[in-house]
Formats: C-alpha cells, sequence, structure tokens
C-alpha cells in the first residue's frame, strides 16, 4: 500500500512557505521581579473568564475600578491584600489560588544514555522494549508527556493495534519498519518521522530491518494517561 502523509500547508506566501506556528519559542518572558504580579494576573483573568463575567461585572462585585483591575489583570500593580480578599469573595476561589502559577515547581528530568527506566507497557508482552526517557506528573502545562526509547528485535511481534487516547510522534533512529496508521502504511527508516492522533489503531506491522529503534512521544492531557 502506497504511504500518503499530509503536507504542511504553503499556502501562505507571507512565510515564504513555511507554516505559521501562533507560539513563539523565542519569546522572552516577563522580568523575574514582576512574575509575582503577573502570576496574580494571569489567575485573577483566567478565573473571571471561568465565570464567564466581563471586567465590568467583576468591577461591579467588588468595587474594585475598572482601571485598576485591567492593570491587576495584566500584571502592572501589585494588588494590596484588601484587593486580594474582594476578588477572591467575588470570584468564589481561596485566596491562595491567587499565587498558583507563582509557587508551581518548574521541573527538568535529565537522563544520561542507557539510563532510560525499562516498564512494562501493552508492547511489552509483544516483545517490545520501552525504556521511559523522562516524566513530569502535574506539571503546570495540563499536558503530560512520555517520551519512550522502543527496541524491537527477532524476539518481536508485529503489533499493528495499539489505539490510546492523546497524539504520538515517531522518529526512526535505527533499522526499518512498517509502521500502520489506519488504513495506512508508512515505510519508517532512520531520519523518518510520523506524527499522529493517537486514538487510531497503529503499530508495527513488518518488521523489515532489525534491531529497530525509534523515539515514541505519547502527549495526552492531565486528567487520563494512555492504555
Amino acid at each position: 500500500m502506497k504511504p500518503k502523509a499530509d503536507k504542511l500547508s504553503t499556502d501562505d506566501p507571507t512565510h515564504g512557505g513555511r507554516p505559521a506556528f501562533l507560539q513563539d519559542p523565542h519569546a522572552v518572558r516577563e522580568p523575574k521581579e514582576n512574575n509575582l504580579e503577573m502570576a496574580i494576573g494571569h489567575e485573577v483573568r483566567a478565573y473571571r473568564k471561568k465565570l464567564g463575567i466581563t471586567v465590568t461585572d467583576l468591577a461591579a462585585a467588588t468595587g474594585i475600578s475598572l482601571g485598576m483591575l485591567s492593570k491587576i489583570e495584566n500584571g502592572n500593580i501589585s494588588p494590596s491584600l484588601t484587593t486580594l480578599q474582594s476578588l477572591s469573595r467575588a470570584l468564589g476561589v481561596p485566596l491562595t489560588s491567587f499565587f498558583r502559577r507563582y509557587e508551581e515547581p518548574h521541573n527538568a528530568v535529565f537522563v544520561k544514555a542507557g539510563q532510560g527506566v525499562e516498564l512494562e507497557r501493552r508492547g511489552t508482552r509483544a516483545g517490545h522494549q520501552y525504556n521511559l526517557l523522562g516524566h513530569i506528573d502535574n506539571n503546570s502545562s495540563g499536558v503530560i508527556v512520555e517520551p519512550y526509547l522502543i527496541t524491537l528485535t527477532a524476539d518481536s511481534d508485529v503489533f499493528p493495534t495499539f489505539q490510546h487516547e492523546g497524539m504520538e510522534f515517531l522518529y526512526m533512529l535505527e533499522g526499518e519498519v512498517m509502521y500502520r496508521h489506519g488504513d495506512e502504511l508508512y515505510p519508517m527508516q532512520p531520519g523518518d518521522s510520523l506524527f499522529f492522533d493517537a486514538d487510531a489503531p497503529h503499530g508495527p506491522e513488518v518488521l523489515v530491518k532489525l534491531p529497530a529503534k525509534y523515539l515514541s512521544i505519547i502527549s495526552y492531557p492531565q486528567r487520563g494517561k494512555p492504555g
């Protein structure tokens, strides 16, 4: 079966044939000394929008002026304890919730070569070796990301029916496999990548050249884990 893959859009000439992304990975964050104000402002805005009320509504409920609320939500001023208490009552949240983002740890996991945690997942029983390269639970993004190094050998069975929540990205490092996603087959060779919706049946269908190794990065909402 001839493989078919979506190509990145090149319809927008203003970007020189390259896709335009919404997030700038090189954007500079707010100055460190302003982090607390920005964190409080972010939470006030988030809770207000969650309630579906406008800044005008919140101003009326708290007695805080529109200009002051705008400055608070934009992190331009440091609100007093009295102001935070008024916002806490109006929004129906604990006062401490405004400091949540400021106090959240921002973790990193470093794994030396060959020291990933070997663990069992559904594919392990089919002779697939999974090495988890890092995991950060309860992070601030709301998304769980699990990077695996997967090794297939002559003892591995083909298993093209994995299916779980989230998105998955594969990057072929060594060997060659025919990888199925839904009704399509993709010849994965070193340097090839595949990015797909993991809710469709997927997995290696033909082990062409062994041993085979590929990086698998699975992401899904924090509320649950893939099967």
